[in-house]
C-alpha cells in the first residue's frame, strides 16, 4: 500500500485514559514524518488511526464510511477483535502502517429500513421485546418467502464482524471476513427448532411486529433508532456501503479469532 502522509486520530470518549497513548502517537508519527490531524479535520487524510477497543473502532468505520478511508487500530480497550495493533506495540506497529506495510480488509454493511427511513449498521440490526421478561411475536420472510411467527426475545442480522459480538453470544455461527453475506440468528427463541441462517446479497429480511399489547425495539450497532407498534416491519439487506479496515500484513481472520477468542 502507499506510505502515509497525514492520519486523522480518533480516541475513545475517555480522552485523560489515552493521554499518553496520543503522545506515543504523536512521536511515533513525527519520526515517520507523517502530519496528525484531529477534531474531524481530515480532508485530504490517507488513513484514520484509533486508539481504543471495537467501540471506538466501530465508531470511527462508520464515520468514515463515506469517505472511503481506512481505518486501523491500536488496541486500548477490553477485547480489540476489530484493531491490528496491541496497546504495547504501537511504535513498531504503527511505524509499518505509515511505511505502507498494511493491507485492507473490505467488510459489508447491512441498511435497515422502517417507514422509509434507512440506516446503516457495520455489526448488527436487532428486533426485540423491549420490555425485559416479556416475549414477542416475531413474523419474518426471506427473500419473500414467508417463514411464520416465531415468539422470542428478538431476532438480529450481523454481518461478518459483527457475527462475533451478539450473534456469538447467542449461538449463532461465525462468519469469517471475506464472506459477503449476513447471519439471521433468534434470540432466545420459545422453539426447538428456530437455527441461524446465513443470507447472501440481494436478500430481504423482512421482520414483523406480531405481538397485539407489546411494541418491538429496533436497534442499529447498539443504539435504539426506533419501536415497531404491532403491524410495523423492518427490512435487513446487505447495503452497498462497505468499511474499510486496514490490517498489519500477516494477519489474517483466523489469526485474530484464535487471539481473542481461544481460551487461555
Amino acid at each position: 500500500m502507499p506510505s502515509i502522509e497525514r492520519a486523522a486520530v480518533v480516541t475513545h470518549g475517555r480522552t485523560r485514559d489515552v493521554s499518553a497513548a496520543v503522545d506515543r502517537l504523536r512521536a511515533a508519527a513525527k519520526a515517520a514524518g507523517v502530519e496528525l490531524v484531529f477534531d474531524g479535520e481530515t480532508e485530504n487524510a490517507d488513513i484514520a488511526v484509533v486508539l481504543g477497543g471495537d467501540g471506538t473502532m466501530l465508531r470511527a468505520l462508520t464515520r468514515f464510511l463515506d469517505e472511503g478511508l481506512p481505518v486501523v487500530g491500536v488496541n486500548f480497550g477490553r477485547v480489540g477483535f476489530l484493531t491490528a495493533i496491541p496497546g504495547e506495540q504501537l511504535e513498531s506497529g504503527l511505524a509499518r502502517v505509515f511505511a505502507g506495510e498494511y493491507r485492507l480488509v473490505e467488510l459489508p454493511t447491512l441498511e435497515v429500513t422502517i417507514d422509509g427511513t434507512r440506516r446503516v449498521a457495520l455489526n448488527d440490526t436487532v428486533v426485540a421485546t423491549g420490555t425485559l421478561g416479556r416475549m414477542i411475536e416475531l413474523g419474518y420472510s426471506i427473500g419473500g418467502e414467508d417463514l411464520g411467527v416465531q415468539p422470542c426475545d428478538g431476532l438480529l442480522c450481523a454481518t461478518p464482524p459483527g457475527s462475533t459480538a451478539y450473534n456469538l453470544s447467542n449461538g449463532g455461527p461465525v462468519l469469517v471476513w471475506g464472506l459477503d453475506a449476513m447471519v439471521v440468528t433468534f434470540i432466545a427463541p420459545h422453539t426447538l427448532h428456530a437455527r441461524p441462517l446465513v443470507v447472501g446479497r440481494g436478500v430481504d429480511v423482512e421482520i414483523e411486529s406480531r405481538t397485539p399489547d407489546l411494541p418491538a425495539t429496533v436497534l442499529v450497532d447498539g443504539h435504539r433508532v426506533a419501536e415497531l407498534q404491532p403491524g410495523g416491519k423492518a427490512t435487513v439487506r446487505l447495503a452497498p456501503e462497505r468499511s474499510r479496515l486496514a490490517i498489519l500484513p500477516e494477519q489474517t481472520f483466523f489469526t485474530r479469532y484464535g487471539e481473542v477468542f481461544a481460551p487461555a
